[in-house]
This record gives C-alpha cells, structure tokens and sequence, in this order.
C-alpha cells in the first residue's frame, strides 16, 4: 500500500491546475457528498470503493466503484452506476466513454 501524505500530494499537484481538498477523519462520507454537490453532481464523475464513497457516488453524474484487492463496500457497489475491477479501467472510462454505453443503457 501506498501512503500519501498531505505534503506530498501538495507537491505532486504543484502546477496542475486542480484543487486539492484534505477531508477530516470523520465525517468522510458527508464532506465527500457536499464536494460532489459543490462541483455540479450533474458534471462529476467519481470513483471509489469505500463505504465512505457511497453517498458521492449516489450523487454523482457518473460514479463508478473499484474492486481492487483491498475488496469494495457493498454499499457503494450498490450506488455506483457503474462497476470496474481498477483505478485505472475506470479512469480509462473517461477517456473511451463508448465502453459505458452497455453499462448505462436503459
């Protein structure tokens, strides 16, 4: 497992024009859902696994769970629209978004 601290994810993002946002320790599912609200939910696309992704990605325009080895919460398995077995399936969704078709048609 990789850990990121806040430091260095200020210094990997240094000229990338972005917004890094550090959440508290408690509360993670509530402050995610409010960003997601924050940024247009009708324009957002999220990703995630854990149990405290699952009210982002209820919310979201686009919201696709990962199954990686670290497993994924049910709940947000349940809220995704969308289900990709990496981090990198889904962010690839973005760039070829004819493979969401058969997933969200209907």
């Amino acid at each position: 497992m990789i850990e990121i601290t806040v430091g260095q994810a200020r210094r990997e993002l240094d000229g990338i024009p972005c917004e890094l946002v550090i959440l508290e320790s408690t509360g993670q599912a509530h402050a995610k859902a409010h960003d997601v609200e924050r940024l247009n939910a009708e324009r957002t696309a999220c990703i995630g696994n854990g149990r405290n992704d699952r009210l982002m990605l209820a919310r979201a325009a686009l919201s696709v769970a990962v199954v990686q080895k670290e497993g994924a919460s049910a709940e947000s398995l349940m809220a995704a629209k969308g289900v990709c077995r990496s981090i990198v399936e889904a962010l690839d969704l973005l760039t070829e978004p004819l493979r969401l078709v058969a997933t969200l048609r209907g």
